[in-house]
């Protein structure tokens, strides 16, 4: 079982999104006192999926030839930090 934050960081959104999807139903949660908790399996029935970026193929090397870091998946990274 998870809290709304604790929800909301396992997805990389911010607690008020996991409180719209249980408001609008997109989310079953339960009510323990006052606070809600998810179950996992629910959780990740509800994320979306991230969307896919394709990168051009222009932008995958610099101008020597030299492979471009994984940009997206750094950013993807360092926003589920938070």
């Amino acid at each position: 079982m998870l809290t709304v934050p604790q929800a909301a960081r396992r997805v990389g959104r911010k607690p008020e999104t996991i409180r719209r999807w249980i408001r609008e139903g997109r989310l079953r949660a339960s009510k323990v006192g006052t606070q809600h908790v998810i179950e996992e399996r629910d959780l990740e029935g509800a994320a979306p999926e991230p969307w896919p970026v394709e990168i051009p193929e222009r932008w995958r090397t610099d101008d020597e030839d030299s492979p471009q870091p994984d940009w997206v998946g750094i950013v993807r990274r360092q926003r589920q930090g938070h």
